[in-house]
């Protein structure tokens, strides 16, 4: 049994392998091309190269093989399978004693190994690999920055609430326009403090430079709630105001809002850290913000892992099928075609679940569940009963 098990495992790994280059080479490619039109562009003396569009591209093909890693174990392991069962290999290893349930488990076995690749993937290389690249091109085009205002957070504290808007997210990590807001627990409008640029301190805290605080009398103070009324706040002019600090050349805020934090709110949720996500949505919870969508981003990454499980078991019968020459072909095309759906529904459940409401960990897990149920009903009919 350690030969067989060595010999299925050794063709599906370069199966996999060679399915996964070949889609990555496609995503790669598309990359290229649309990374072309940024050539030439940025600050005159220190463009935007070919060099540094290759090496953005190069810092993209882990998030491409985290989501294609799935539907490459199935297209792989479906080719190993059909190609056993069409050459009698597969017949002749089941007189040798290779049940049902033991070539499940071997194959169980390989597909647990690339789920603990899968999610070494999405949680920390992918992770580092995306936001070094984010980075760099921001070094030559210019700045990080979500949407035409930036990022909206929320942060209450013993005495005030607060409402932080980052404008971008330098090359160094740095923040670039930043907006907070103070407000009383009735909503009032207490303080604005501006600056053109911080960064995270070593504790707590956030060290703001160039910054200006403006304080307001309680009375001209308004009411908010959501950041979509954040972005209509008067302009300080328009305020009553008690005191107006000089320009400070650095000014330290308290607060718990850490680097990762903003890092969600400018850059992909489903690029981030699984212990980031998690910190997230207690962030927001606690604040009183919906948490919806980055509950169900936090349930995809812990579930997606298990999709290569699925993937492997969904294969297996294809082993116990008949084929005449010529169609292996057909039988690999369909499982494209399920890679495929599965791919598609996964994001189709995501955004159900975050429109219609739904429990995160429903929406994230229903894909696999739904693939799971058609898998074992495929391997009790085919493999089985027949």
């Amino acid at each position: 049994m350690k030969t067989i098990r060595k010999l299925i495992h050794g063709e599906m790994l370069i199966a996999v392998a060679f399915v996964a280059l070949g889609f990555l080479a496609l995503f790669l490619f598309f990359d290229v091309v649309d990374e072309l039109q940024n050539v030439g562009r940025g600050n005159p003396q220190n463009p935007y190269q070919i060099t540094h569009a290759l090496l953005y591209v190069l810092m993209l093909t882990p998030s491409h093989l985290y989501d294609l890693l799935p539907i490459a174990v199935l297209i792989g392991t479906i080719t190993v399978m059909t190609r056993l069962a069409q050459s009698s290999e597969f017949t002749i290893l089941r007189t040798s004693g290779l049940g049902p349930w033991r070539a499940l488990k071997n194959l169980l076995s390989m597909g647990l190994v690339l789920a603990v690749l899968t999610f070494a993937l999405g949680d920390y290389i992918a992770p580092l690999a995306d936001r070094t690249g984010q980075l760099l091109k921001a070094r030559f085009l210019g700045q990080i920055t979500s949407g035409q205002t930036g990022a909206w957070l929320k942060e209450k504290q013993t005495y005030s609430n607060y409402a932080v808007n980052v404008g971008a997210l330098a090359s160094d990590a740095s923040m670039r326009s930043i907006r907070i807001f103070e407000f009383d627990t009735a909503g009032r409008l207490l303080s604005s403090t501006s600056a053109e640029r911080g960064r995270f301190g070593e504790g707590d805290e956030w060290v703001l430079e160039q910054a200006q605080r403006i304080e307001f009398a309680p009375s001209s103070g308004v009411s908010s709630t959501t950041s979509a009324t954040l972005s209509s706040v008067p302009a300080p002019a328009q305020l009553s105001r008690i005191e107006r600090s000089p320009l400070l050349a650095e000014l330290r805020w308290p607060t718990e809002l850490s680097a990762e934090m903003v890092s969600v709110a400018l850059l992909k949720p489903e690029r981030m850290r699984t212990v980031d996500l998690f910190q997230y949505i207690r962030h927001l919870e606690a604040n009183g913000q919906s948490a919806q969508r980055y509950e169900i981003e936090f349930w995809r990454k812990l579930f997606y892992p298990l999709s290569c499980i699925v993937m492997v078991v969904l294969a297996l019968p294809f082993a116990y099928l008949h084929f005449r020459s010529g169609s292996m072909a057909g039988y690999v095309f369909a499982g494209v075609m399920i890679g495929i759906s599965f791919f598609l529904l996964n994001n189709v459940f995501g955004y159900m679940g975050n429109l219609r409401n739904w429990q995160p960990w429903l929406a994230a897990a229903a894909p696999g569940i739904l693939y799971s149920l058609v898998s074992l009903g495929a391997f009790g009919w085919l493999v089985l009963r027949r």
